[in-house]
């Protein structure tokens, strides 16, 4: 056995660990998957950051105030970014359309999510706290699935949904929805061993106190709502996520804007991983599993990839100069005895992960009972395994240059 196996060996033992983990995780705990702590009625402020939002914005207060939650227990502030295609105009009649709704236009745009989101936590009246984007389409229930977390635990200073792609149409939204569908199902099984790392941005229910005492959401990282959690736990909260609780996003339409969007969350998954690496094996979950748990991620995506291309460069380079040999000496290119069907060692670890990663998918996708949806299908499910989840290592590669060259933005 040379490096290269050896190499091998490791990078697909810990893939495979990770998913023989989490489908462990999903055994052990299929039955309590939307499982949730009844909640009771308490005033709650919904902060919503707001920019370019102008077909948006509307409907995303409508559905705020179309929560099943009482009118008068209920405030919406909605943030504007200085938006520059009309929002403030469209935000202007919503103040007078409802009661209880806040605006703050800002006079300059601060180039990220952070700071309106922290400018509308500070006025907020009420202390929980759920932050919301310009587009997101809360299922009416989910602020009910949700708050319970918070009340029959203190120790609970966040808490996120199911994030789903709002009625997807284009081959690429379809696609995505299936990525969504898998990350929300993971999210789960990750609140079972204390280690949700993230309360994504379309909508997240905090305690305005626990916020105004970890310092807010910090304005300098590309993903503020995964530095939030970060941040949380290194102080001994929890994160928790309730799966029943489900809210709508758009995706990205076009693979370039899927590309760039990607790109800010790999940067800005690095940029707290190196902020929080001196918790490494300290501050119980956070730096026993969520760190070594995303750092062995990272390093599988660069490393796999680094990996392939050395593999597929070497073998260019030696059938050039076999070639060239071949041609300049008469002799024949190949023979029939050098090709080989017998499977090695290595055949039947990839194949192992394949399969086992095309499980832990059909699991997800079976538990979040959306096996029956137009966007899932034989095509879809081939193109997400063997294209889709080979552009991520190639995007993180490309995250990782930007950071290196300081060249990004949100």
């Amino acid at each position: 056995m040379n490096f290269i196996d050896i190499v091998f060996f490791v990078y697909t033992f810990v893939a495979l660990y990770m998913i023989v983990l989490m489908i462990i995780i999903y055994l052990s705990n299929r039955g309590r998957m939307f499982n949730y702590p009844k909640g009771k009625i308490e005033p709650v402020s919904i902060v919503m950051s707001c920019w370019n939002a102008k077909h948006n914005i509307g409907n995303a207060v409508d559905r705020m105030f179309s929560l099943d939650w009482p009118k008068d227990k209920l405030e919406v502030i909605v943030v504007d970014d200085c938006s520059t295609d009309g929002s403030q105009q469209v935000i202007k009649e919503y103040a007078k359309k409802y009661k209880n709704f806040k605006y703050i236009l800002r006079k300059k745009n601060s180039g990220g999510a952070a700071t309106p989101q922290n400018d509308g936590i500070r006025i907020a009246k009420n202390d929980y706290i759920a932050v919301a984007d310009d587009d997101s389409f809360p299922e009416s229930d989910a602020l009910k699935k949700m708050i319970g977390f918070l009340q029959k635990d203190k120790k609970v200073g966040a808490v996120t949904c199911s994030v789903l792609v709002k009625k997807p149409k284009k081959f690429i939204e379809k696609i995505q929805a299936i990525e969504y569908v898998v990350i929300s199902f993971g999210r789960r099984l990750l609140d079972f061993v204390d280690s949700v790392y993230v309360t994504p941005g379309p909508f997240a229910l905090y305690r305005k106190k626990t916020l105004i005492e970890v310092g807010l959401f910090d304005k300098d990282n590309m993903t503020q709502d995964i530095e939030i959690v970060y941040n949380l736990m290194s102080k001994g909260y929890k994160a928790r996520m309730a799966l029943d609780a489900r809210v709508y996003v758009d995706s990205p339409k076009k693979l370039r804007g899927w590309w760039r969007q990607r790109v800010r969350w790999n940067i800005g998954g690095t940029q707290t991983l190196i902020k929080y690496k001196n918790k490494l094996f300290r501050n119980g979950m956070l730096g026993l599993f969520v760190i070594p748990f995303f750092s062995s991620s990272l390093f599988i995506g660069v490393f796999g990839i680094g990996l392939f291309l050395y593999l597929t460069i070497r073998r260019v380079i030696a059938t050039y100069f076999t070639t060239t040999y071949s041609v300049s000496a008469g002799t024949a290119l190949f023979s029939l005895s050098d090709i080989s069907f017998n499977p090695t060692v290595l055949n039947y670890f990839g194949f192992a992960l394949f399969l086992l990663g095309s499980f832990y998918i059909f699991f997800g996708i079976i538990t979040m009972r959306e096996w029956k949806k137009r966007y899932i299908n034989f095509y879809s499910m081939i193109i997400f395994l063997t294209v889709y989840l080979t552009l991520f290592p190639l995007n993180l590669i490309d995250a990782l240059f930007r950071m290196a060259i300081g060249k990004y933005s949100w």
